[in-house]
């Protein structure tokens, strides 16, 4: 996995990046009670504000960590928006795309790194 300082995380899953928020960022927000997802087939830049999350707390917004196009996006979370409190590296991914520019993940922080960076 991946992460950026925005506390997104993103795993290749067969050539396509899975992208989602981290434990860290989804305790910080508190309860999640609605996600707003971006089209399949948006062409985004890297730091595109793609989805947005308002939580009990404040609305925040993901940026798209690296250049490319959605191709698919986590319809549970529209109904179901508290997956992502519950699940944030796991089943409460916010969408999948491809990478224009692979070089950008060069970029981007492992574990260990965001682990540093959060303490």
């Amino acid at each position: 996995m991946k992460f950026t300082e925005e506390h997104e995380w993103l795993r290749d899953e067969d050539g396509e990046m899975v992208v989602g928020i981290t434990v860290h960022a989804a305790e910080q927000l508190g309860d999640v009670v609605f996600v707003e997802l971006p089209e399949v087939g948006t062409v985004v830049s890297k730091d595109d504000e793609i989805v947005v999350i308002e939580s009990v707390k404040a609305a925040s917004d993901i940026l798209a960590p690296v250049d490319g196009e959605i191709t698919e996006v986590n319809e549970m979370l529209v109904d179901n928006p508290g997956k992502v409190n519950d699940d944030p590296q796991g089943e409460a991914w916010f969408f999948k795309m491809t990478v224009s520019d692979p070089s950008q993940l060069e970029e981007l922080m492992d574990e260990a790194a965001y682990q540093k960076f959060i303490a």
